[in-house]
């Protein structure tokens, strides 16, 4: 296992950790600078926040600093009420695509979606298997375009707790079934992205984890699972402050073949969205070497 104790080379920034500071929103450039500042080499920004600060202006901004982006956030929701919103999902699939290709990311991260509508407290089916087939066709259809640009699709199995509302895959057996059935060679054209916050509890996991392989494992997000969660979106803990053995999870990831960055990704309406991001950034680097 790489040792991380002697500096933070490995440590990525998913800008959800500090889009919110002492409350109030930041831009992204500002979260760009404050990274490159304390020589944080990786980010994975959130698309909303890149059409906010242009993508060409975003793109021009990374290479001027050195960040790499170890994913970008986020494709997927490809579940509709009826065909029209199955086509709709697909085109803002393919932007997305277009986008992360443009920012040279990692992969894209997939959050697939789950029953239509349900986001705003009234769904439009309840029919999670409907679901998931249109998950599967979706990424199925947006997987052939990603091909012909050559960006790596990462599916993110959430929660369970989730099933409704945000993602249907919610194990890593799942994603690695769908990686499987559509890209049966391996190809590093579909994989995973691991987050630590929903699948720490999976008694599946560390035999998923030596499935996946190299090839499959294309982003790894830390956090932490805060006792007692005060709420299930966005009451995420800093590595340390919660239960995941985060160690022995890098552990398994690792001996499969992931040598990629290790993505702190902390949504914390109630705690580090009200700190300033100079405290978060710089607990992310100390607890990044310690408990990583």
């Amino acid at each position: 296992m790489r040792d991380f104790t002697q500096d933070h080379r490995w440590l990525s920034i998913n800008t959800a950790t500090v889009r919110k500071q002492q409350g109030a929103e930041v831009p992204l450039p500002r979260i760009i600078d404050q990274c490159a500042e304390r020589g944080i080499r990786a980010i994975s920004p959130w698309r909303d926040q890149v059409a906010a600060a242009g993508l060409e202006a975003t793109a021009r901004q990374l290479r001027a600093h050195g960040v790499a982006l170890s994913g970008y956030c986020r494709g997927g929701f490809f579940p509709a009420a009826d065909a029209a919103g199955l086509r709709a999902a697909l085109d803002d699939n393919r932007r997305a695509i277009d986008e992360a290709k443009t920012l040279d990311a990692a992969c894209l991260v997939l959050v697939v979606g789950a029953l239509p509508g349900a986001l705003e407290g009234t769904p439009h089916y309840t029919d999670l298997a409907r679901a998931r087939a249109e998950v599967f066709d979706g990424i199925a259809a947006s997987l052939e375009y990603a091909r012909q640009v050559g960006m790596p699709l990462a599916i993110e199995p959430l929660h369970p707790m989730q099933a409704a509302d945000r993602a249907c895959i919610n194990t890593l057996e799942q994603a690695l079934d769908i990686c499987d059935a559509l890209d049966a060679q391996r190809t590093g054209a579909l994989g995973v992205a691991l987050d630590v916050y929903h699948v720490w509890w999976d008694p599946k996991l560390q035999q998923q984890i030596a499935r996946a392989g190299k090839e499959r494992l294309l982003a790894y997000h830390v956090c932490d699972w805060r006792l007692p969660t005060r709420d299930l979106l966005s009451d995420r803990g800093m590595m340390g402050d919660g239960v995941i053995e985060l160690k022995k999870i890098r552990q398994w990831v690792e001996a499969a073949g992931f040598a990629g960055y290790a993505e702190v990704e902390i949504f914390s309406a109630l705690d580090w969205w009200q700190r300033t991001g100079e405290e978060t950034l710089a607990t992310c680097i100390a607890r990044h070497r310690s408990v990583v």
